[in-house]
């Protein structure tokens, strides 16, 4: 598949007192991103019925980036779901084609309605994988 991308521009309030992003604000951006490309290809009514959560981050900082530099973020599913469960794979890109951060994240699925955690349907996760 390929990735889902989203540019990213620092700014004052995501940088710490070392005068780079901090670790906080990289996984929210984690989060952001993803939620972004699961908006991008669920359908409607899948976005209505379901929601993500995060059990899993595995995150390695490459490099830093300081306020007003720009990242590329590139996230994708690599592997079917296993159950309720599936790992997202994650890069942040800086202008100079330098890898900055890379993530695993594992995502699992709960319906709203209930609350209670499901196993993946193939519907759910075939936008992903193609």
């Amino acid at each position: 598949m390929t990735p889902f991308r989203r540019e990213i521009v620092a700014g004052e309030a995501d940088i710490d007192e070392l005068g780079h992003v901090n670790n906080a604000v990289w996984v929210q951006w984690i989060q952001d991103v993803a939620v972004a490309h699961w908006r991008s290809v669920a359908p409607p009514d899948h976005v209505e019925r379901y929601i993500w959560v995060v059990t899993r981050h595995e995150i390695d900082y490459r490099g830093n980036v300081r306020a007003g530099e720009m990242v590329t973020a590139e996230t994708w599913v690599a592997e079917a779901p296993r159950g309720a469960r599936f790992d997202r794979l994650m890069r942040f890109i800086g202008d100079d084609g330098r890898v900055r951060v890379e993530a695993r994240t594992t995502w699992a699925l709960i319906e709203r309605a209930s609350g209670r955690l499901m196993r993946v349907p193939a519907a759910v996760a075939a936008p992903f994988l193609d």
